[in-house]
């Protein structure tokens, strides 16, 4: 049974080169994280192609036992594995935070484990017959971020596992113990080659990866720019990419709603993970005559929401995870006040605390069009942004080259889902905003990538369709 400190002793005995963790909520020193080079991500690349054709050649039934017994294992580490993410991450242990990530990784092991894929029958009449199987594409490169760093990597893993590919993992520079942790913990169960982590620097292992000939596909959660990077990288080789990229939701709240009812699913659509979601809510459009009001109900509860290091066990926010995110809100916020916007909560963070901690910030009565409005933030400042006509407010949602999430608010359901149609975004939830479930694909439109996760579209994207007709 894995401790803390028993854990973190495995993850971190290494020889090479090291990076020194900090706890991004009190700047205590963690560990000395390892550091790998191209070289060793190549010999794990081929640890990986060596081990796939026996992983393959196991019936569904046999990897998905597998994948119950990393499930089953992650369960047993819970909350070691929690800590460590906290501690790492900053995420608290509490709310939609770390135990609830930990839980979420687990779960969705078990999803892409128990997901049915028979062969489709595609034709079978007097025409002639056909069927559709799904093989194996070989090995798989995962690139994971440092927002979910667990979970995501599950979302990665997970389907490539069941469909009979092997796995090599670049987690993000800034959270790699937690995934070190995770792979450590699953490995204990499955077959020696199958899963392989490589933490080290995007510029060289992370570009290095996305190059390999090796590589059958490769799948990636993080920026737009670093996504078209891998476009470009990855292109001689005809790579098959699933890429969630970066986004900037849009909620638009009609003018039937009742502020209070639907004022702390707007506050955790935003603030999830203290705002560090790439389908968080992050521009809110509210109708002229409920804007008031729901500015009022929001500002109760995000007052009410204690924020602080993540090992106490009241909070359910923690502070940014990295430096340059801190001063990416900081910046757009001022932004936002120097423009006039009026500061409804927070905006005025202690710059020169150990901690990452920005305070919960609502801006209200800002130009559509101002920098934090147009620029994602991925921290806790919300815009709030009054609106009169609804075909306005729809083309302002649009207008970005992102579209990842977005949401609609309103009491009327046929109304709902009426403008819901014309949002442009891989995704539209109704009263509620950024809710994942394991069996509904996810994944973006225009800029924040192409491809889907979760059920059998996710299962289909980690396999090569292949007819047999005749």
């Amino acid at each position: 049974m894995h401790t803390y400190d028993t854990l973190l002793a495995a993850i971190t005995e290494h020889e090479g080169d090291t990076r020194d963790v900090f706890d991004p909520a009190t700047g205590e020193f963690i560990a000395k994280a390892p550091v790998h080079d191209v070289a060793t991500l190549e010999a794990a690349i081929d640890t990986a192609a060596a081990a796939q054709p026996a992983w393959a050649a196991l019936s569904h039934e046999e990897r998905s036992a597998y994948l119950h017994k990393a499930a089953d294992a992650i369960k047993a580490a819970a909350e070691p594995l929690a800590e460590l993410l906290s501690r790492e991450q900053g995420k608290p242990l509490n709310g939609p935070n770390a135990r609830f990530e930990v839980g979420g990784a687990e779960g969705w092991t078990r999803a892409a484990a128990d997901t049915p894929l028979p062969v489709e029958v595609i034709i079978d009449d007097e025409s002639g017959y056909a069927e559709m199987h799904y093989r194996p594409l070989g090995v798989v490169g995962a690139i994971s971020p440092w927002n979910w760093p667990m979970m995501i990597s599950i979302w990665q893993i997970a389907p490539s596992l069941r469909m009979g590919n092997t796995v090599v993992l670049k987690p993000a520079e800034t959270t790699t113990l937690s995934v070190l942790a995770l792979v450590k913990v699953m490995n204990e169960v499955l077959p020696a080659g199958v899963l392989n982590i490589v933490p080290g620097p995007g510029s060289t292992v992370g570009d290095a990866l996305t190059r390999s000939p090796k590589i059958g596909k490769i799948m990636f959660t993080g920026s737009t720019p670093v996504g078209k990077r891998i476009i470009a990288a990855s292109a001689p080789n005809v790579t098959r990419l699933t890429l969630e990229l970066g986004g900037n939701d849009a909620g638009i709240v009609l003018p039937n709603v009742d502020p209070a009812a639907i004022a702390e699913d707007l506050f955790w659509g935003a603030f999830i993970n203290t705002g560090q979601t790439c389908a968080a809510l992050k521009r809110l459009y509210v109708h002229d005559s409920v804007y008031d009001a729901v500015v009022e109900e929001l500002a109760k509860v995000a007052a009410n929401m204690p924020m602080g290091v993540g090992l106490d066990e009241q909070n359910v926010l923690g502070p940014l995870q990295n430096r340059a995110q801190f001063d990416i809100v900081d910046r757009l916020v001022e932004s936002a006040k120097a423009s006039g916007a009026r500061v409804v909560l927070g905006g005025d963070p202690d710059r020169d605390a150990v901690g990452n901690f920005y305070p919960t910030t609502l801006i209200a009565d800002i130009d559509p069009h101002n920098d934090l409005v147009l620029e994602e933030q991925f921290g806790p400042a919300l815009p709030i942004i009054r609106y009169s006509d609804l075909d306005e407010v729809i083309g302002l949602a649009n207008e970005l080259e992102v579209g990842l999430g977005s949401s609609v608010w309103s009491s009327d359901r046929a109304e709902a889902l009426a403008v819901a149609a014309r949002l442009q975004a891989g995704t539209t939830w109704i009263n509620g905003h950024g809710g994942l479930h394991p069996m509904i694909p996810f994944g973006g439109a225009k800029h924040s990538g192409y491809g889907r996760e979760f059920g059998v579209a996710g299962l289909k994207a980690v396999a090569e369709p292949h007819v047999i007709s005749g």
